[in-house]
């Protein structure tokens, strides 16, 4: 889950920081509805054991989130994605590209940015806003292509243009 060696690992988040700290993380970077009921959980099950694997994990989102037939994704995608943007602070990382990528660019010069979420998509909209005044809308995967490749569902593609 980790693109480099330093800060704290999902297994370190997940047995030390507070419930609070965690419902954050779940709320802030996952957008989980059910982030409270997961913090207190996840602080349940690490006194009896601490959390190793990632079935510890599963185990622990399911037992206050049971799976439902109307699911679109699976019940722990957005507490791993949670987990996976604070370890790497991708956000922050993000804001820190565009930055860097825009600098670079020359008068006329476009930089395109594809986003897999909707924090990552905010971003990347409101760097536009400030940038350019305005954000074009998003260009989406067509529903063939979603049919070829259902992961393509969330991708959306925006074009900054440096004036």
């Amino acid at each position: 889950m980790r693109m480099s060696q330093s800060g704290p690992t999902a297994a370190e988040i997940l047995n030390s920081f507070s419930e609070s700290a965690l419902e954050l993380i779940l709320r802030g970077f996952g957008e989980e509805k059910f982030s409270r009921r997961i913090a207190e959980e996840i602080v349940r099950r690490r006194e009896v054991k601490p959390f190793e694997t990632t079935t510890d994990l599963v185990e622990a989102v399911l037992a206050v989130k049971p799976r439902s037939w109307r699911d679109k994704i699976h019940p722990v995608t957005k507490t791993f994605q949670a987990l996976r943007i604070a370890v790497n602070e991708e956000l922050s990382a993000l804001e820190e590209g565009l930055e860097k990528a825009y600098e670079i660019l020359k008068p006329g010069g476009r930089l395109a940015v594809i986003s897999f979420h909707s924090l990552e998509d905010r971003m990347v909209k409101n760097f536009a806003k400030r940038i350019m005044g305005k954000a074009e809308k998003p260009i989406t995967a067509s529903e063939e292509e979603i049919s070829e490749n259902p992961r393509a569902r969330s991708a959306k593609l925006r074009i900054i243009k440096k004036l």
